[in-house]
């Protein structure tokens, strides 16, 4: 199931992305919101949303201001800037600022698609036309912070955290580790706790290719 907000105060703009949402990931749930209180609601009761479309402009905002109170409140929630800037500095500093991508209202529906096929991937997206530098930037401090927040973890923690990418259940990690299960859900409430997300997939998908660089 794919749970996506699109937020933008403008109801056309709105029912643009919901086409293109249903066209690229056939998504299960989407909500609407049309200014920043409203999206901080929306993920208080809904943390386990997917991805989160976000127009800079809308009420609450305060340009980019918006976006990194998202990011810092909820850090395992992809956020995709849609715009009607298009300079490159916009898309910079979106980025800079923890967006997983920036589509300019501009592009079309086709491509839309694309790239939120593209981040529901895990991967980041710009326009072409600001080429790959500003991609491999925002990766690098991406990478850096899972990389830092996984340093926080103890051996047990990160050796669980591993066997949950397996997809093995807490009773086949307590078996292997020679622990209680009760002491294997102590450890994925701090896993969780540490890496500041929801649930334990979400842990795995953004922990995985920094753990992957240690196996």
């Amino acid at each position: 199931m794919t749970r996506i907000l699109i937020a933008d105060d403008h109801p056309m703009v709105r029912d643009a992305l919901r086409s293109a949402v249903l066209y690229s990931c056939q998504a299960t749930d989407v909500m609407e919101a049309d200014r920043l209180d409203s999206v901080m609601q929306a993920l208080e009761e809904r943390g386990d949303l997917d991805l989160v479309l976000l127009d800079v402009n809308m009420p609450g905002m305060n340009g980019l201001g918006g976006l990194r109170t998202l990011r810092q409140r909820f850090p395992a929630t992809p956020v995709v800037v849609v715009s009607a800037h298009e300079e490159r500095r916009w898309v910079r500093e979106a980025m800079e600022s923890g967006a997983a991508g920036f589509i300019p209202k501009s592009t079309p529906r086709d491509a839309i698609a694309a790239a939120l096929r593209q981040v529901l991937n895990g991967e980041l997206y710009v326009p072409p036309q600001v080429g790959d530098e500003s991609v491999g930037e925002a990766e690098d401090a991406e990478t850096a912070e899972i990389a830092r927040r996984i340093a926080t973890l103890t051996a047990q923690q990160l050796r669980v955290l591993e066997l949950l990418g397996t997809g093995k259940l807490n009773k086949e990690i307590a078996f292997d580790l020679s622990i209680t299960e009760t002491t294997v859900k102590a450890h994925v409430s701090a896993i969780l706790q540490k890496l500041k997300v929801y649930s334990r997939t979400q842990a795995v998908v953004i922990a995985n290719r920094v753990l992957a660089e240690r196996r």
